[in-house]
């Protein structure tokens, strides 16, 4: 009965949580569309960076998950009697509890390890990726049309395709004050290598005019590798905020950081953040269990218990998310989402203990009853 209850409740979770995650993914990747657009990047880049916010959205989602999946195998049970059954056959609900809580401690183990290490590192990478994309000044700089001017540089392109690839090239280097470089080129794409980056051009020529001599030299080339990495060149150190810190950074963090320094209340309530964030399934399914867990045999029950639930579960979300925001600046917050989350637990513990069912109120019932038994007359008139 547990390995059934277990690959139940882990399947649903699976797809409610690859479900939400790819849709929230999709819209969230349709705002970094103009990565192909307007700055030319390559698919890859562009699935790339969408990607790394996958193990974030994950760790949002994940408790939501795990709630709808216990919801839907009670609900399971319930409808096809099982609960009933092993109710009758003596099996007590801390025993039938017993493999949901075992599901949950395999997705509490998957939550943590997302939170401790994976969300945080695929941030780091996204900083890192955006900085070095930021750096482009081929990328970001550079319009179609434009003459733009980079120091004693001056560059023009007449379009710009997708990969990266630019068309109708002209650059005007003055940069050595001994000799003067035209190029004109028909196409060209910019390579990052080692040793920095190189706008390589293609089928053009260069002209170059030396103060010493009075007509140029004209060379025309295949292919021309020209130097741009002074304008191309991220930084070599990086100052992640506190969700991307690992969660020994947040616990102690180096005395020099400066960021540390004038961040404390952020990095305060994301350290707290990412401890509550393997305890909120815990709390979630205790709860699922308390409103659904119970044997019942009207189909009206079990719908009020789902909307009662889903309340519930939506008002201690929203709490702690304010606890969350509050505590960057009042550190008693913190205490509050903590107690918080012991009194739901310990509620929903105590309804499993006392086998109390959740049910409509007898008198809402009759009311909702005699209004739709009016209903005939009603059409009647």
């Amino acid at each position: 009965m547990d390995a059934y209850v277990i690959r139940l409740t882990l399947t649903s979770f699976l797809i409610v949580l690859v479900s939400l995650t790819g849709v929230i993914w999709v819209t969230q990747a349709l705002r970094g569309i103009d990565l192909l657009t307007a700055q030319g990047q390559t698919i890859m880049v562009f699935l790339g960076i969408t990607s790394l916010a996958i193990p974030v959205l994950a760790l949002i989602i994940a408790p939501i998950a795990m709630l709808l999946a216990v919801t839907h195998t009670l609900n399971k049970l319930s409808t096809d009697s099982e609960i009933i059954v092993m109710n009758a056959a003596g099996l007590s609900p801390w025993r039938l509890l017993r493999p949901f809580l075992t599901a949950t401690v395999i997705v509490g183990c998957l939550i943590s390890m997302l939170a401790l290490y994976l969300a945080p590192e695929c941030l780091r990478i996204l900083r890192r990726w955006n900085t070095e994309i930021g750096a482009d000044v081929l990328a970001n700089v550079l319009q179609p049309g434009q003459f733009i001017k980079l120091d004693k540089l001056l560059l023009r392109v007449q379009e710009k395709r997708p990969g990266g690839v630019l068309v109708g090239i002209f650059i005007d280097d003055q940069r050595n004050p001994a000799e003067r470089i035209n190029i004109l080129a028909n196409s060209g794409i910019v390579q990052k290598t080692k040793k920095g980056s190189f706008l390589v051009l293609n089928d053009g020529n260069l002209q170059r005019y030396q103060n010493n001599k009075k007509d140029p030299v004209i060379v025309a080339f295949k292919s021309y590798a020209f130097d741009m990495s002074q304008f191309s060149q991220a930084p070599q150190s990086y100052n992640y905020n506190a969700r991307e810190r690992f969660i020994g950074e947040l616990i102690s963090p180096p005395a020099n950081d400066l960021v540390a320094q004038r961040s404390r209340g952020q990095f305060r309530a994301e350290l707290h953040d990412r401890i509550l964030a393997g305890l909120y399934p815990f709390v979630f399914v205790a709860l699922a269990f308390a409103f659904l867990g119970m044997p019942r045999t009207t189909r009206q029950g079990r719908n009020f218990a789902i909307s009662a639930l889903s309340i519930v579960v939506l008002v201690v979300r929203i709490a702690g998310y304010a606890c969350s925001t509050i505590a960057v600046s009042n550190p008693h917050a913190v205490t509050v989402q903590y107690v918080l989350l012991l009194l739901v637990g310990g509620f929903a513990c105590w309804m499993i203990l006392k086998g109390v069912v959740v049910d409509p109120p007898s008198g809402v019932m009759t009311k909702i009853g005699q209004m739709f038994g009016k209903l005939p007359s009603w059409r009647r008139r």
